[in-house]
């Protein structure tokens, strides 16, 4: 059984243990969802994460885990950098290195905590790449999660801009416009008739992407345990995911 890392562990010591636990099976089957393997060591985000936590958080050691290019070691780095050390600039170079929907899903979830996340997403939805704009509606997603103390009106505000997206047929963005529309409207019973209400009109649509954002939208806002999960949050009994 290998020493497991420590906060004390270099970018080189993390590469070489991910190394170590490459799984060329696993790494296989990842390509299956839509992963781009190609920089790819096989080793599951369960494993990932598990290794975040004995790593800790280092800005530094994640902007050379990033460097390498290495998908684990990407997420790695979006598991355990500093957010308050993120500036725009390292989020905008990173960008341009957005390959995967998963490394795109994993760095969101690390830029919704700095301070100019509503910047970002403006921004990255105005991109014309993919992976760039995927990552402005995911990020909208964990937000709706994840910032608990962001008043309802801000992501009221952004449903003008699922609206605007939801017609863009590529399949990474039109996933991810759905997330943030279903995350945006579980939030709190507050969001979820004006969410609702742009499901149906998406639903409506004469655009087949669009349809498909606002059918499967209106599926879930309007499923018995999401209503549930929503009444009882707006008691204090429980969260909503």
């Amino acid at each position: 059984m290998p020493e497991p890392l420590t906060p004390a562990s270099t970018a080189v010591e993390a590469i070489a243990r991910l190394n170590e636990m490459g799984n060329d099976e696993n790494r296989a089957g990842m390509a299956r969802f839509g992963i781009e393997t190609g920089a790819a060591l096989g080793i599951g985000n369960t494993d990932l994460r598990r290794l975040a936590r004995d790593l800790k958080r280092d800005h530094e050691r994640a902007l050379e885990l990033w460097r390498s290019g290495v998908r684990e070691a990407r997420l790695l780095a979006a598991f355990t950098d500093e957010p308050d050390k993120v500036g725009i600039a390292q989020c905008r170079e990173w960008a341009v290195d957005f390959n995967s929907w998963e490394i795109v899903d994993g760095v969101s979830d690390l830029f919704v905590d700095t301070p100019f996340w509503r910047n970002l997403i403006e921004e990255f939805a105005a991109d014309e790449r993919e992976f760039v704009r995927r990552a402005a509606f995911a990020m909208l997603a964990w937000a709706a999660v994840h910032r608990k103390k962001e008043p309802d009106a801000t992501f009221a505000a952004y449903l003008p801009l699922v609206e605007a997206h939801a017609a863009d047929a590529r399949n990474f963005i039109r996933k991810a416009v759905n997330w943030a529309l279903r995350q945006i409207g579980k939030r709190s019973t507050g969001l979820h008739a004006p969410a609702l209400a742009l499901a149906r009109k998406l639903a409506a649509s004469p655009d087949k992407t669009a349809r498909w954002i606002g059918k499967d939208a209106v599926r879930e806002l309007t499923d018995a345990k999401t209503l549930e999960r929503l009444a009882k949050k707006a008691t204090g009994d429980a969260p909503v995911n």
